[in-house]
């Protein structure tokens, strides 16, 4: 399909209000990349850039090597996915899907195999006669995203598609989603989601956004595994990571870590150089990685405030010793009871402990 490209992409408005910059990209034919961050942060203003619905302030976008940033939206050979369904309520999913052809002045039969491969591809056939107020939101959304198919385009746009569903018809959409993808391999897809779960199950690699600009790129396992920066470590991933302060006490290939909070000691896989000795740095470690122990040998201690049992998990949620710092928060298998009020201790696997220093891991400093 195509290769996009974004080079140091800038976004104002009225030359003051700075939202967007230094935005440089390199999205490969095939790829799906899914757009995170928080609330406010450019997600969908980026993807409407890309799609020419909101001007390039500054940088270049680039199509299969060819510079778009005033080519208008329906000549980028693009189709967007919008939050809404955006169907025509008077006509049938077959002429919804059609729609966009016939405006193209494609002939009746090219529309129609257009239109029978894409319903047979989104599983639509049989609803092809059916107006969307007989269809249900995920067949809806199925249609928005067959009006899409139809046209072929060099990239797909999705702009957070299945957040109007219900958690069932999220789960079944999102699967829908990831198998139509398997099914055009080759196809270059850019979607915006707030749910973990959509960006970690479809995306090839995870673009991060924070601060005006790209906190992080990499395959969602790239992200949950090394982080480069707490910021990231707390984004991605549910609960949050835990982070608490500490100090370097043992450096070398193994890095030796006294908590404060909590009291304990851990080791961490993060090398760390001589010089960082008595170093302040906040640890990490994520609640599914924590495991109970009785021993000496612990990184955190603490008293249980809430118990969440969610049966095959239960999330045990520590009181904090300042009210200004984050609960520290563990995930435990299985049914845990009577453990309000009781104390207990954490510790976590060395190859699972993060080390941050002034908000970097020191697996990215420089």
């Amino acid at each position: 399909m195509a290769n996009l490209k974004l080079t140091d992409v800038a976004k104002t408005y009225g030359g003051k209000v700075e939202v967007l910059k230094n935005i440089d990209l390199d999205i490969k034919t095939g790829e799906l990349i899914v757009f995170v961050g928080p609330s406010g942060c450019g997600k969908s203003t980026l993807l409407r850039m890309i799609a020419g619905l909101e001007k390039i302030s500054g940088g270049t976008l680039e199509i299969d090597g060819q510079v778009v940033n005033d080519i208008p939206p329906s000549q980028r050979g693009i189709a967007m996915v919008f939050q809404s369904y955006a169907l025509y309520p008077h006509m049938t999913v077959r002429d919804n899907m059609a729609f966009a052809l016939g405006i193209a002045k494609m002939p009746k039969d090219e529309i129609r195999a257009a239109v029978d491969a894409a319903a047979s591809k989104l599983q639509l056939t049989e609803y092809l006669d059916r107006l969307p107020k007989e269809l249900s939101g995920g067949q809806r959304q199925r249609v928005a995203i067959g009006r899409a198919v139809v046209r072929s385009p060099k990239v797909y746009l999705f702009d957070e598609p299945l957040s109007n569903l219900d958690a069932a018809l999220r789960v079944a959409t999102r699967i829908e989603i990831a198998q139509l993808k398997e099914q055009m391999s080759d196809s270059t897809m850019v979607y915006v989601t707030h749910d973990q779960v959509e960006a970690m199950t479809l995306a090839t690699r995870i673009v991060v956004l924070a601060n005006k600009g790209i906190a992080q790129v990499g395959t969602p396992l790239d992200l949950y595994e090394r982080p480069n920066s707490e910021f990231v470590a707390q984004f991605i991933g549910s609960p949050a990571m835990n982070l608490v302060a500490g100090e370097i006490v043992g450096t070398g290939a193994v890095t030796t870590l006294k908590v404060h909070e909590g009291g304990g000691t851990i080791t961490s896989n993060v090398p760390s150089e001589a010089e960082d000795m008595g170093a302040q740095v906040n640890v990490g470690f994520r609640p599914e990685d924590v495991v109970q122990t009785d021993g000496d040998a612990y990184a955190y201690e603490g008293e249980v405030e809430i118990r969440e049992s969610l049966g095959e998990v239960t999330l045990i949620y520590f009181k904090r010793s300042a009210p200004e710092n984050d609960a520290v928060i563990a995930k435990l298998p299985g049914i845990h009871t009577g453990l309000r009020g009781k104390t207990l201790r954490l510790t976590a696997d060395p190859a699972k402990v993060h080390v941050f220093r002034n908000g970097v891991s020191l697996l990215y400093r420089q």
